[in-house]
C-alpha cells in the first residue's frame, strides 16, 4: 500500500444511532482493521432463524458507501442477518492515509469478518465490490462458498477513463432521482473526489477474468436489464467463467439492489448451494 493522504474521520462507535429501513433496524459500528478502520451495519436477521439460512455481507463499489444497499439489507434481513460494510475511506470510514488497492481491500475485508467470527457468509459485492470479493476468495477460498456479483466491473470495453465516465454518465439518466442523490452525495462528501481519483486506476487496471476460473464458490450473477456500465455480453462471460455460476437479469439500470432490492434478494435467497 501506497502513502496517500485523504480526509480522516474520528467518530466513536457509541456515538452512531440506530437506523431504520423498511421498518428493519440496523445498528452502525466502527471498527479497527490493520491500523486502519471499517464501518459496520447490521440488520437483525428474522426472529426465528430460517432452517439453513446463512448470513449475508454486502460490499459497496467505487466512491459510494453502504447506504445504497439500504433497501436490499432491509429485504435480505427477512432470510438471516445482514453485515453491510464501508471500506476504508468510504462513507464513514475514516481515511485509510494509503492508496488502496483491489487486493488491500479484499485483505482487510478478511481481516475483519476474521475479527467479527462472521463464518461462511454469502459475499455480495457491487460494481468494484466484486473485484473486491472475486479477490477475496481467490486468495482465501475458505472464507466463502457463496458469491453474487451485481453489476460486476470492469467490462473490458469501458476500462479507460473517459468511457468509464460516460457510461457512468449515461447510468444516471436511467437511474431514480433518490438513487443518485445517494450516489452523488458519497462521492462529493463521503468518499471524495481526490481518493475516487487515486481508487479508479485499480479498478480500471483490475483484470477480474484472469481469476474467476479459480473461485470455487458457488457464484450468482445479477445485471440489471438496462445496465450502461456492464454489458450482458460481458455479465455472461464472467458467469461462464466461473466453474459453477449462474446469470440473472432484473429491471433495472446499474444500482439493481436500490432499484429493485425485493426481485435481488428473492434471487440470492434462492440460490442454490
Amino acid at each position: 500500500m501506497a502513502p496517500f493522504r485523504t480526509r480522516t474521520t474520528a467518530r466513536a462507535e457509541s456515538s452512531y444511532r440506530p437506523g431504520s429501513v423498511r421498518g428493519v433496524t440496523f445498528h452502525t459500528s466502527r471498527h479497527p482493521v490493520d491500523r486502519l478502520a471499517m464501518i459496520l451495519k447490521r440488520f437483525s436477521g428474522p426472529a426465528v432463524p430460517l432452517p439453513g439460512a446463512r448470513s449475508y455481507v454486502l460490499v459497496h463499489g467505487i466512491g459510494v458507501s453502504s447506504r445504497y444497499f439500504h433497501p436490499l439489507a432491509a429485504e435480505l434481513a427477512a432470510y438471516g442477518p445482514v453485515y453491510v460494510v464501508d471500506l476504508p475511506g468510504y462513507g464513514l470510514a475514516p481515511g485509510p492515509g494509503v492508496d488502496m488497492s483491489i487486493a488491500d481491500h479484499a485483505r482487510v475485508l478478511g481481516r475483519f469478518l476474521d475479527a467479527q467470527a462472521i463464518d461462511n457468509p454469502v459475499l455480495v459485492g457491487h460494481s468494484m465490490g466484486g473485484q473486491v470479493v472475486s479477490q477475496l476468495l481467490f486468495d482465501r477460498p475458505e472464507v466463502s462458498d457463496r458469491m453474487v456479483l451485481l453489476g460486476p466491473t470492469m467490462d473490458p470495453l469501458r476500462r479507460f477513463p473517459l468511457k468509464a465516465a460516460l457510461a457512468l454518465f449515461a447510468d444516471m439518466f436511467r437511474e431514480p432521482w433518490r438513487s443518485n442523490w445517494t450516489v452523488i452525495t458519497d462521492y462529493l462528501f463521503r468518499c471524495g473526489i481526490p481518493y475516487y481519483l487515486a481508487q479508479l486506476p485499480h479498478l480500471l487496471g483490475d483484470r477480474i477474468e484472469e481469476r474467476l476460473p479459480a473461485i470455487r464458490a458457488t457464484t450468482l450473477v445479477i445485471r440489471g436489464d438496462r445496465d450502461p456500465v456492464v454489458r450482458r455480453d460481458w455479465a455472461l462471460q464472467i458467469t461462464r467463467l466461473v466453474p459453477v455460476a449462474t446469470f440473472a437479469e432484473v429491471p433495472g439500470p446499474h444500482v439493481i439492489m436500490f432499484t429493485a432490492p425485493r426481485e435481488v434478494a428473492a434471487l440470492i435467497a434462492a440460490q442454490p448451494e
